[in-house]
């Protein structure tokens, strides 16, 4: 029974070919031109846990100094090289309500915004208490990762400096899936709500471009499934070490039991 279905896998990957064009391209049924909508002006939101930086800039900056400070910084896990003011930038982690601690201005609310809202909202807390008239806010991602793994040539983690991501660029990242990707069955496993959810998308299908899937967000974890024809190689791999195996322990024991004997 082994030895038929070995032989039917095999025969089924000698016509393999005529479906290899249909199984590797991405987008596929649609004509040139087509316009698709996706989804509306998406950008990456701060969670609880994320971790950033907030620096103060001013035409006089001696008063933005303060605001910079590190000893009021919550969470200190780091530094980074400002090269504009040359001076040492604290990461800031958001806590598990999502606020962070400034300088002067204490705590504000982060979980939900974008870099920029979040950056605005600091302006007018400073702008609004009288202590800096032109004030200018920079907030940036500190641990910003996406993971892609499985039938890929590159699996691993990758750090990203973009508020927006899409599914095909974190694929480029992980320089595309291999030929034994499975274009129909890629994995997104994201948080949300303490609960991870797992969601497929066929990057065959058009409507995948509308999908709230396709922008990705921190620390998403993509897996590339192997196709049908990978896994039938790998059977037949696993069959042929399985009679090697066997073959080999009956051989040594057939020469064990000659030696006994003569």
């Amino acid at each position: 029974m082994n030895y038929l279905r070995v032989a039917i896998v095999a025969f089924a990957l000698l016509f393999a070919g005529c479906n290899a064009q249909k199984n590797v391209l991405y987008i596929q049924g649609i004509e040139s031109g087509t316009e698709i909508s996706l989804p509306e002006e998406y950008i990456i939101r701060l969670k609880p846990l994320d971790q950033i930086t907030v620096v103060v800039n001013s035409k006089n900056p001696e008063l933005a100094t303060p605001f910079n400070s590190s000893s009021s910084y919550n969470a200190l896990v780091g530094t980074v090289a400002n090269t504009a003011t040359e001076s040492n930038l604290q990461v800031l982690t958001i806590d598990e309500e999502g606020y962070i601690n400034l300088p002067i201005i204490g705590k504000i609310q982060c979980a939900g915004l974008t870099r920029m809202e979040l950056a605005h909202n600091i302006e007018n807390r400073i702008r609004e208490a009288g202590y800096i008239a032109d004030p200018q806010v920079n907030v940036r991602f500190a641990n910003l990762t996406i993971s892609v793994v499985g039938e890929v040539n590159k699996p691993g983690r990758y750090d990203i400096e973009r508020d927006q991501l899409s599914i095909f660029e974190a694929l480029a990242l992980a320089g595309d899936m291999t030929i034994y990707g499975s274009r129909e069955d890629v994995a997104i496993i994201r948080e949300q709500n303490g609960k991870n959810i797992i969601t497929k998308l066929d990057l065959r299908n058009p409507e995948c471009l509308s999908s709230d899937y396709y922008y990705l967000e921190q620390n998403d974890v993509i897996i590339v499934s192997p196709n049908k024809y990978k896994a039938a190689t790998a059977e037949i791999n696993q069959n042929r070490t399985f009679w090697i195996s066997i073959t080999s322990t009956a051989i040594s024991l057939a020469t064990l039991l000659l030696t006994i004997l003569l």
